[in-house]
């Protein structure tokens, strides 16, 4: 893997200076699992305070481990603090897809934070992190935040929300099939090429020829 390419990590790019030692995924899930309980928060803040990113990772897992199996107060700190380090330790979309669901979404789910108003007003990484999480209420049968996110989103500008966006609503989509075609009645003539085939993804291929097609009159 490269990850200075998989990641755009050059200068100018959403990754600028990201640092990867080269660890997988299944190698640092092996350690979060043996060592996941016997780490604080005290601890969790020093790793999340590393320059490599794969450190980064384990932080975030093994705050999802804890949040699983945490009483409602360690779960609040633990949720304070993956909100306090959006766009500060978490500034990825892979950092952001595999745990905010399970602490962001989960929390929302739970407690009902309203947390999603002011994520719409940050940058990249709190709108990323606002949609993605909405996954763990669709897994629910909520589908309402989804919807909601995706069209208050629609038409931002960077390519990674064009993917989070259309990722959402295909997903969405095989929960509520009436819903997905309502937003592209809705915005399939004017929304970023991008979202869209994420979106149609899963659709037959008369359906995805008549949106990809859709003009805006």
């Amino acid at each position: 893997m490269l990850p200075n390419r998989f990641f755009k990590t050059g200068k100018g790019d959403y990754g600028e200076g990201d640092k990867f030692l080269g660890i997988t995924m299944p190698q640092i899930r092996l350690v979060v699992n043996k060592y996941y309980k016997d780490i604080s928060i005290n601890d969790l803040i020093k790793l999340l305070g590393s320059k490599w990113h794969e450190i980064r990772m384990a932080a975030l897992l093994v705050m999802v481990k804890q949040y699983n199996k945490a009483n409602e107060k360690t779960q609040k700190e633990l949720y304070m603090l993956y909100v306090e380090q959006i766009g500060k330790a978490i500034n990825n979309w892979d950092l952001i897809d595999v745990t905010c669901p399970h602490i962001i979404g989960a929390h929302e789910y739970k407690y009902k934070t309203n947390l999603y108003d002011k994520l719409l007003k940050g940058g990249l990484w709190h709108k990323r992190v606002a949609i993605i999480s909405t996954f763990y209420m669709l897994k629910r049968g909520q589908i309402k935040p989804t919807y909601d996110l995706a069209c208050k989103l629609v038409y931002q500008e960077h390519d990674l929300l064009h993917k989070a966006v259309g990722w959402s609503m295909r997903e969405l989509g095989k929960v509520d099939l009436a819903l997905l075609l309502k937003f592209l009645d809705k915005y399939a003539a004017t929304m970023p090429r991008t979202a869209l085939r994420y979106a149609i993804e899963k659709l037959p291929n008369d359906q995805k020829h008549y949106y990809m097609n859709l003009k805006n009159i």
